[in-house]
């Protein structure tokens, strides 16, 4: 088999088993999206992914997204901020992202917001809340996301507030890496509530290769996949 059916093949095997996870969860087939994660493949295997329909990629690094929209240039693809951004990658991001799922810090809203006017451009944002322990994870802390969206709803108008994000613990126990699923829908219920102007949180990116069919049956909306597409990833040049 090749490289470019191997990769339609998982893309149309993700999309039927995605299909049939968010059934049993009680939702209609076709309501959980999948964003494929491209991070550390280049550009080639990301064209047999847009080969397959695919539209949305979800990379970490804002120096990335930069080089791959200038390599795929035409190509329509919507590039999906996923990893831990600091502030002074904040231009890269306001000129080539159409979404950002890693906003975790009120420094980093205010850098993305000055980009953004000076760009004439918006971002759609969800927020990354920190729903486990491990040290290694970033997010809000979801004391704090009540204040935080009450920040961004009256003070970055070029942010548009679209759900939440997290990842879960690494655990092999299911029930703790469900555990985190559970508390960013839970959090996501609260503050919908509280019906903040501006704010839209009907998204809810949670779920990677390893765990998404926990993800979906805690209610995410949104799977980010890489490996399960891809392949093995190697992080050397």
């Amino acid at each position: 088999m090749s490289k470019a059916s191997t990769i339609s093949t998982r893309i149309a095997a993700l999309r039927a088993r995605i299909d049939e996870l968010t059934l049993a969860s009680g939702r209609p087939a076709g309501s959980v999206t999948l964003l494929p994660v491209s991070k550390t493949f280049g550009v080639d295997a990301i064209q047999e992914a847009i080969a397959s329909g695919m539209r949305r990629f979800g990379e970490n690094k804002a120096q990335d997204i930069r080089d791959k929209s200038k390599e795929l240039a035409g190509s329509e693809i919507q590039w999906v901020m996923i990893g831990h951004l600091q502030t002074n990658k904040a231009r890269d991001i306001a000129r080539y992202a159409h979404e950002i799922q890693s906003l975790d810090r009120q420094s980093l809203a205010d850098a993305l917001e000055k980009r953004l006017q000076l760009e004439g451009r918006t971002l759609d944002a969800l927020v990354q809340v920190k729903t486990s322990n491990e040290p290694s994870k970033f997010g809000l802390d979801p004391l704090e996301l009540e204040d935080f969206l009450s920040y961004l709803s009256s003070h970055t108008p070029s942010l548009r507030v679209r759900g939440l994000m997290t990842m879960a613990v690494n655990d092999p126990q299911p029930d703790a890496v469900r555990a985190c699923f559970r508390r960013l829908r839970e959090l996501r219920d609260e503050m919908k509530k509280l019906g903040i102007p501006g704010i839209e949180l009907g998204r809810l990116s949670m779920g990677m290769s390893g765990d998404y069919d926990l993800a979906i049956a805690e209610g995410s909306t949104e799977v980010r996949i890489g490996s399960a597409i891809f392949g093995d990833r190697s992080y050397t040049k």
